[in-house]
């Protein structure tokens, strides 16, 4: 006969076994492409597929490898709630909201993963898979057109079931926390990976993604490979080319296998093209300082931005620096800052005041 205490001890061994099942669903790399696999190795044949289809649109791997992850995570839900994907429904997405929410994910990441498990439904079962809230705009059967007569109105597109996504407004990095952290490298590769964002606007992965034919030191600008393996060119400051030499001629090694401009400098990956972890190792590092706790490479990027802004840059040019495909996506990119605010506000206040005559009046 079983006692209470026996029993518990048999309830937490099953609860960390299926949590050991659930974390063994990960995202591996095999001949040079992304899987998810379980937790005995074996690759999900539906998620290889769907992956496949991913690359072969053309889309980035970064794009490939971020598809892979949200699949993953899906189906750690699905074994999690004993549920099984085609026979999800209305129910089911509130439920995957809940339990996301319940882990304290961001609200953009929610609404990607939920369109990823929309769009790997789609491809597997064959049919849309709808949540509770989803509904068309209102339909009129007719309408009278001044030229046509009557026409026909066309129904509103189908509105999805998202996750309210907060407005925060990102805050650049100060002139202290720029020159903290210039002041940490004790390397020109590190330097140049700073500079690269801070003083022409480049994304981590682009920044990474350099190669030696990318840099061209006698016009003073670099080729982007950007999102969706659209180029771009870039000036480059002389500030920049100098530190580029250096490090090409003083730390990079002289017999990589590689012609990434960025490689890793020590150790058993020597001279092999530096990861995105090996960049995040760099900044981690720095962030521990009091001062710099929110310098990482996007608020770099962002601090270029706003520098920009602030310097008269017009709209179109910054765009076309900064790789964006839409000017809507600049102008909530580069947003003013609370000190900008402050600043002008103030000045507009003392002119009024002085043009009301206000000063002085209780």
């Amino acid at each position: 006969m079983s006692t209470p205490a026996s029993e518990l001890r048999t309830h937490k061994c099953l609860v960390q076994e299926g949590r050991n099942q659930l974390s063994a669903i990960r995202v591996v790399r095999q001949s040079g492409r992304v899987a998810v696999v379980d937790d005995q190795g074996a690759i999900n044949e539906h998620c290889a597929r769907f992956l496949e289809g991913v690359e072969t649109r053309g889309l980035s791997r970064c794009t490939v490898e971020a598809y892979a992850h949200d699949l993953a995570l899906v189906h750690r839900w699905l074994f999690a709630s004993g549920q099984k994907l085609a026979e999800l429904g209305a129910l089911d997405i509130h439920r995957f909201l809940a339990w996301e929410r319940g882990r304290a994910s961001h609200p953009r990441s929610i609404n990607r993963r939920l369109h990823t498990l929309r769009l790997f439904y789609r491809f597997v079962v064959g049919k849309d898979l709808l949540g509770g809230f989803e509904q068309h705009g209102h339909f009129r059967p007719y309408q009278r057109d001044r030229d046509l007569g009557v026409a026909r109105w066309l129904r509103s597109p189908l509105r999805r079931l998202r996750v309210k996504e907060p407005k925060t407004l990102v805050e650049p990095l100060t002139i202290d926390q720029v020159r903290d952290l210039l002041g940490s490298m004790s390397r020109y590769r590190d330097l140049c990976l700073t500079y690269v964002m801070l003083l022409c606007g480049l994304r981590s992965q682009e920044a990474l993604d350099l190669r030696l034919g990318d840099l061209d030191f006698d016009d003073h600008r670099i080729r982007v490979h950007g999102k969706g393996n659209k180029e771009r060119a870039v000036p480059l400051p002389g500030l920049l080319v100098n530190l580029f030499r250096r490090y090409l001629t003083l730390e990079r090694p002289p017999s990589c296998a590689t012609d990434r401009v960025f490689v890793v400098l020590q150790g058993k990956r020597r001279g092999r093209p530096m990861t995105r972890a090996a960049l995040r190792r760099v900044f981690r590092t720095r962030r521990q300082r009091p001062a710099l706790t929110n310098a990482n490479p996007h608020r770099l990027r962002h601090t270029f931005g706003t520098d920009m802004a602030r310097s008269g840059v017009r709209l179109p040019i910054l765009q076309r620096m900064m790789g964006h495909a839409y000017a809507e996506t600049t102008l909530q990119y580069v947003n003013v800052s609370l000190a900008d605010v402050a600043a002008e506000f103030h000045r507009a206040v003392a002119e009024l005041q002085s043009r009301y005559g206000a000063e002085g009046q209780p």
